[in-house]
């Protein structure tokens, strides 16, 4: 195999948002000293991944890597749920690479399955903590989604989606029941709520 890549996710669980998947590639004779002591995302602060991003980006300008990341919008877990989602998000980070099916090694964290066209792939329970490609992936996943949920709160500032990115806070439950839903929330990730803002 000439190339290793390592996928995650992040966003599985919010009550708002998308979910993304992340994709790292590189050559099978990549130096994982440039990326050492990287961890997984949930394991750093909002600044140490902005700074791993940081470096992501200056490696993949040097050649020496790539990546990608795709979304599932709110919309789509509705209508599809949240597995579809993320399998459809996790096809298309594969075909935003470009990755050869016959080229390339995928390890993936927890449940995630590649396409099964992947005959060379392993699926790794905290795979995020132990394979550094993962977390690279799991990185890059996390710091666009935030920076996607910044964006929002722009256009829905009544949300605070700068500070909880979508997810299911007690202050982000209280601005729910006081206002109701946005059309960048998951409604089915939110009947509880909104069943109990009708009843107010």
């Amino acid at each position: 195999m000439k190339y290793l890549i390592g996928i995650d996710e992040a966003g599985r669980g919010p009550l708002a948002g998308p979910v993304s998947v992340g994709a790292v590639i590189v050559p099978h004779d990549f130096d994982f000293s440039l990326v050492s002591g990287v961890k997984d995302s949930k394991m750093l602060t909002p600044k140490m991944r902005d700074e791993w991003y940081g470096k992501l980006q200056q490696i993949r300008d040097a050649g020496n890597l790539r990546f990608a990341v795709c979304f599932s919008s709110a919309e789509t877990i509705d209508q599809e749920g949240i597995v579809p989602s993320i399998v459809s998000a996790l096809g298309r980070v594969l075909d935003e690479l470009q990755a050869d099916p016959e080229e390339c090694e995928v390890r993936l964290d927890g449940g995630l399955k590649a396409p099964a066209r992947f005959k060379a792939q392993r699926t790794i329970i905290r795979g995020d903590q132990t394979e550094p490609v993962i977390s690279l992936a799991a990185i890059a996943a996390k710091v666009e989604r935030d920076r996607l949920m910044m964006d929002a709160a722009k256009a829905y500032p009544q949300y605070l989606f700068d500070e909880h990115k979508g997810y299911g806070t007690r202050a982000h439950r209280e601005i729910i029941l006081e206002h109701g839903i946005s059309p960048f929330h998951r409604a089915t990730f939110c009947t509880a709520l909104r069943n109990a803002a009708n009843t107010v």
